[in-house]
């Protein structure tokens, strides 16, 4: 409930004057617990309580409400940011109150306490107290401090602690995150967020008057106490009734099971992203982008998701502490957002961009192997079938390049750059052989090379500056006669070899 809305809080007198009148010690007070089922909001998944008192000498009828807050109160948004939400307790006429949850189609049961006398004037007094605007004002804390624990350490107090024996060494076998995600299933946007936002803490197993922070299990937990006076034994409810019926579905029993869905979706992406490695998709244009996009986009999501879990650990939120899906979703990715549009550019971004995906991939791995470990408790699975194929993709399709030489083309040898030109002998020159002379002395004889032949490697044209000569013979200078030139081409060096 808000301020403003039908059914607005009322403001409650201090009751000193009718505290003094004799008579008046309880006896004409009726109490209920109002619980109003799911809605449709966020905030309103998990249910919501409060208590009624009716006094039928007066027939005041009125409600005390702990789950009011205003989106309009100042610094609203600072304060849930920090965990420092303030709600105020309001008190609101209980036909109102019922109204409005019925047009919403919210399911309203009453369920009458059997209290003494004392133990109504005690609790109504309570309340009241409370009611104070210096009092009504506290700090909300979604699990240990909300509308349905302070019903439940109320009634706990004037019952002289029954409901904390009954219940405190009771174990359920659940956490705050499967009721979390049992009550959530119905938003999965809800569900995965409050589920990644979620920490080890969440994980610990709770007692039945833990699980009391819901306001269905108060609702429920109150029919099994038994309450003992004067020797005889008797429920806590004296009657219960549905004040206003609902066509929605009964809420969750159990957390969904989403793993298989969740692997699914990380496989399904982690391959998308794999393929920016397959040599066809590089060779298309348009391919290659759309892959380098999806890369980019991914990387965004998963380190803006890091930064506020990082910021998390800044504030009040002790639940999102110690949360071990850091090691899926930190800050890193937005580098890697960065530099994965810049890798298409040359091989230094992409070598820059293959290494921080890699750091990225290696510390979800590292994530998983902790995962193993007896030290932790967190059930975040799902979340590492989810992100894991997707960080594990991004490192493939940056692997290293080694594209293979087109038809017709000849690869560099020894290093040499695109484009180099070199000379070789014609074929029928061919290389140098070695000959031995007379008295076993060494000596190199090269064939006669009429020509010389260039092979441009790179270019489809020889560059400008490169002479291409057949295999036609020299010319012969004028004035010089054949037999000289042969002569002049077959003098003997100095050792013993033919120059040519």
């Amino acid at each position: 409930a808000r301020p403003g809305e039908r059914g607005a809080a009322l403001q409650e007198r201090p009751a000193v004057a009718a505290a003094a009148r004799p008579g008046e010690r309880g006896a004409a007070l009726r109490v209920w617990l109002v619980t109003a089922g799911p809605g449709d909001a966020v905030w309103e998944r998990y249910g919501h309580n409060a208590l009624r008192v009716l006094d039928t000498r007066t027939g005041r009828d009125v409600s005390y409400n702990w789950g009011v807050f205003d989106f309009r109160q100042a610094g609203f948004v600072a304060r849930f940011l920090r965990g420092r939400m303030l709600y105020t307790m309001a008190v609101m006429r209980t036909d109102a109150m019922i109204d409005q949850y019925r047009e919403a189609d919210r399911e309203v049961t009453l369920q009458e306490l059997d209290l003494t006398p004392a133990e109504k004037s005690a609790l109504r007094a309570a309340v009241r107290e409370n009611a104070l605007p210096g009092n009504r004002d506290y700090a909300y804390r979604y699990f240990l401090d909300n509308c349905s624990t302070r019903i439940r350490d109320l009634l706990d107090g004037v019952l002289g602690g029954a409901l904390r024996g009954a219940f405190a060494g009771r174990a359920t076998g659940l956490s705050y995150r499967d009721h979390t995600r049992r009550l959530a299933q119905v938003d999965p946007l809800a569900h995965t967020g409050a589920d990644l936002l979620l920490g080890a803490p969440a994980d610990l197993p709770i007692s039945a008057w833990e699980e009391l922070f819901l306001p269905l299990a108060l609702r429920d937990r109150l029919r099994e106490v038994r309450i003992t006076r004067g020797g005889e034994t008797r429920p806590l409810v004296r009657a219960e009734e549905v004040a206003a019926p609902s066509a929605r579905p009964p809420e969750p029993a159990e957390p969904p099971a989403w793993f298989g869905r969740h692997l699914a979706a990380g496989l399904l992406l982690g391959a998308v992203l794999a393929a920016g490695g397959i040599p066809r998709v590089r060779a298309s244009a348009r391919l290659r982008r759309s892959v380098l996009a999806l890369a980019a986009g991914w990387s965004l999501a998963a380190g803006g998701a890091g930064s506020v879990l990082v910021l998390l650990l800044a504030t009040d939120h002790t639940f999102t502490w110690w949360n071990e899906n850091l090691f899926l979703f930190n800050p890193l990715p937005l580098a890697a957002a960065v530099l994965l549009p810049l890798s298409a550019r040359s091989e230094t971004w992409r070598r820059r961009a293959r290494a921080l995906a890699a750091a990225v991939a290696g510390l979800a791995l590292a994530g998983l192997v902790w995962q193993a470990a007896p030290a932790s408790t967190q059930r975040n699975a799902a979340f590492f079938a989810l992100a894991l194929p997707p960080h594990l993709g991004v490192v493939w399709s940056l692997r290293r390049r080694t594209p293979s030489a087109p038809a017709g083309e000849e690869r560099p040898a020894g290093g040499r750059e695109k484009g180099a030109c070199r000379a070789s002998s014609t074929a029928r020159g061919g290389p140098p052989r070695v000959a031995r002379g007379a008295g076993g002395r060494r000596r190199t004889e090269a064939p006669a090379r009429q020509g010389v032949r260039w092979r441009i490697i790179g270019h489809a044209q020889p560059p400008n500056n490169a002479v291409k000569r057949d295999a036609s013979p020299p010319r012969t200078p004028r004035g010089v006669s054949p037999r000289a030139v042969n002569r002049r081409t077959s003098a003997p060096n100095r050792t013993g070899g033919v120059t040519n």
